[in-house]
């Protein structure tokens, strides 16, 4: 009986030992910004590796700043196989450009660059001829896929920022699912994707929406729970230029006119099943503005959006739609 009881107190001592159970946590650079993961194994597996491995696969598939890169090579006219990678996010983008419209355009890549966007930057010295030529070879529906193979016009220049990195938010995430992880949280450069529960504090994925702040400093007054679904957020208030007249011009530009869109709004988040589908949707919102996608998400109802936006009076106000779950 006392050896029973020895035995049973030994059992107790290692389970008072293991503590709580715990989040595997890491972070690291990816994409010219930061990923934070966390995630519950019951082995404590790290795959740090793997991530690492995964975020390098997506980079040389579809960024534009590795010079052979696919897109590189491809933006370059030559004459190459895609990979599974590339294809899903090429005929994913299709979907949202003939969505809204052309408001969400990967070919307009070419422009943005044109417009050479700093912080506080001022527009002067635009050439319109050169905006103009450029916009000649913008149109996505220009693009298409043959014997996995990218069919576009000699000129066009392609360009996924706008949705490769709520791509490789899934990439990882669906990896995670792959071995079996049911609780995780994974965080690209703001853009966000979980499921489960937060194991380590027992409690549904808690995330901020950063506050537009002019200065660069990051805070959150609106906080949400994120379960089983993705979100990502754009913002205009990071990255703009004035005008003579004090003018504010978003980032985000007008695929219809080849100029920047004059903008009372600072940041849209949209919630949706995937991230890359949220991250194109938050840039085409940008773009599209309140009134129009509120018109748009009648008809979709797996999308939910926030906005944060300026009125006449330079106060801050905000629309969720969809019912978008902001605290």
């Amino acid at each position: 009986m006392i050896k029973k009881l020895l035995i049973f107190s030994f059992v107790l001592l290692i389970l008072s030992c293991q503590g709580e159970p715990k989040n595997i946590k890491l972070s690291g650079p990816v994409f010219g910004t930061t990923y934070n993961i966390q995630y519950h194994s019951e082995d404590n597996t790290n795959y740090k590796k793997r991530f690492d491995s995964l975020f390098n696969v997506v980079n040389e598939s579809m960024s534009t700043y590795i010079p052979n890169s696919i897109i590189s090579k491809i933006n370059k006219g030559e004459n190459i196989e895609i990979d599974a990678h590339f294809r899903r996010v090429f005929t994913n983008a299709k979907q949202i450009y003939r969505a809204t419209e052309g408001a969400f355009d990967p070919t307009i890549g070419a422009v943005v660059n044109a417009w050479d966007f700093g912080p506080e930057g001022k527009i002067t010295n635009i050439d319109s001829t050169a905006i103009n030529s450029l916009m000649r070879s913008v149109g996505y529906n220009r693009m298409g896929l043959r014997d996995n193979k990218v069919i576009k016009n000699k000129s066009s220049f392609i360009d996924f920022n706008a949705i490769a990195k709520g791509y490789g938010v899934d990439v990882i995430a669906e990896f995670l699912e792959q071995n079996n992880i049911k609780d995780y949280l994974v965080e690209v450069g703001g853009e966000i994707r979980a499921r489960g529960i937060n194991v380590e504090k027992k409690s549904p994925w808690k995330v901020g929406i950063d506050d537009p702040n002019f200065e660069g400093e990051q805070s959150y007054s609106k906080v949400l729970t994120l379960q089983d679904e993705a979100m990502a957020t754009s913002g205009t208030y990071r990255k703009f230029k004035i005008d003579e007249n004090g003018n504010r011009y978003a980032h985000i530009i007008d695929t219809k006119t080849g100029y920047p869109s004059k903008t009372n709004i600072l940041s849209v988040s949209v919630i949706a099943e995937d991230c890359m589908t949220a991250d194109a949707y938050a840039t085409a919102f940008q773009a599209m503005g309140i009134e129009r996608v509120s018109t748009f998400l009648e008809r979709h109802d797996e999308l939910k959006a926030y906005f944060i936006y300026e009125n006449e009076n330079n106060e801050l106000k905000t629309q969720s739609i969809n019912d978008f779950p902001v605290n």
